[in-house]
C-alpha cells in the first residue's frame, strides 16, 4: 500500500532521513519504532505530504505521490492522525465527525441557498454515519459535548472516528497511545484491530509504547539515525543487539560487560 524508495530529507546541514526504503503491505498493521531523533516523524510527514523529500519517492497503492499535498493524498485514501489531537474544540463531537467528508453540497453558498433539500438530505446521511461511528467507538455519552472538553483518550478516539468518516485505504497513526490511560488504551487498540480485521484498513503506526506495538503490529520496522535498521516480529526485535544498541548505546555495552 505504501512504498518508500530511497528517501532522504535534509534540513540545512542536518540529514533527518538517509536513503530510507520500506514497504507497508495492504491490510497490515505495520509498526515504526526507534529512539528519539531516528527520523520517524520526518518520514511520516514526507509520506503525508507535509514535506517534499530531498531525494527518493513515495508510492501510494502503486502511484507515485511524491510531493503531493496532504489534501490531495486525503482524496486518494490516505488519512493521518497526530500525537496531539487536532479537534475543533468548540464544536460538539458529532459535528467534528460530520464535517470530515469532502464535497458536501452545503459547502457551496449557492447550493445551500437554492438546493436546500439536497443539503438537508446529505446532512441526514452524514449524521447517521457519524452516529454509527460514535456507537462503534462508544462515544455516545459525549456525543454532544464540546470536543475541547474531552479527556486525552476520548480525543484520540475522536481522531480515529474522523478517520473512519473519511473511509481511507491507509491510516498513519502518530503515537495513538500518548497521554491515554491504560483502560482507554485497551479500547483504542481493540478498535484499531477491528477496523483492520472487519474493514481492511491498513495502518502504519509510530508508537513508543512497546507493549502496544507488540499487541498490534506485525511487522515492526526499526529506524535509527534516519535509516531502517531492521524489521520483523516484535519478539525478535526485542532481542536484536542492534536495536538495544540504538536505544541504549553505551549503557547497553556497560551493562553487558
Amino acid at each position: 500500500m505504501i512504498s518508500v524508495e530511497h528517501i532522504s530529507m535534509s534540513f540545512g546541514g542536518i540529514r533527518a532521513v538517509q536513503d530510507c526504503s520500506l514497504e507497508v503491505e495492504e491490510g497490515s498493521i505495520t509498526g515504526l519504532i526507534g529512539p528519539n531523533g531516528a527520523g520517524k516523524t520526518t518520514l511520516f510527514n514526507i509520506i503525508a505530504g507535509l514535506y517534499r523529500p530531498t531525494t527518493g519517492r513515495v508510492l501510494l497503492d502503486g502511484y507515485d505521490v511524491t510531493g503531493r499535498k496532504p489534501h490531495q493524498l486525503f482524496h486518494m485514501g490516505l488519512a493521518r492522525t497526530f500525537q496531539i489531537p487536532q479537534e475543533f474544540s468548540n464544536m460538539p463531537v458529532i459535528e467534528n465527525l460530520m464535517l470530515v467528508p469532502a464535497g458536501q453540497s452545503g459547502e457551496k453558498l449557492l447550493r445551500a441557498c437554492f438546493t436546500w433539500g439536497r443539503v438537508r438530505a446529505e446532512e441526514a446521511t452524514l449524521r447517521k454515519r457519524a452516529e454509527d461511528v460514535i456507537d462503534f467507538l462508544r462515544l455516545g455519552p459525549v456525543k454532544y459535548e464540546r470536543a475541547g472538553n474531552l479527556s486525552g483518550g476520548q480525543k484520540k478516539l475522536l481522531e480515529l472516528g474522523r478517520v473512519m468518516m473519511a473511509e481511507p485505504k491507509v491510516v498513519l497513526l502518530d503515537e495513538a497511545g500518548a497521554g491515554v490511560n491504560r483502560t482507554l488504551m485497551a479500547e483504542l487498540a481493540a478498535d484499531i484491530e477491528r477496523l483492520n480485521r472487519e474493514r481492511n484498513y491498513t495502518f502504519f503506526v509510530i508508537e513508543h509504547d512497546m507493549d502496544l506495538i507488540a499487541r498490534l503490529c506485525d511487522p515492526v520496522i526499526v529506524m535509527a539515525a534516519g535509516r531502517v535498521l531492521t524489521q520483523g516480529k516484535m519478539a525478535d526485535i526485542r532481542k536484536d543487539a542492534r536495536v538495544i544498541e540504538a536505544y541504549f548505546g553505551g549503557a547497553a555495552r556497560t551493562e553487558a560487560a
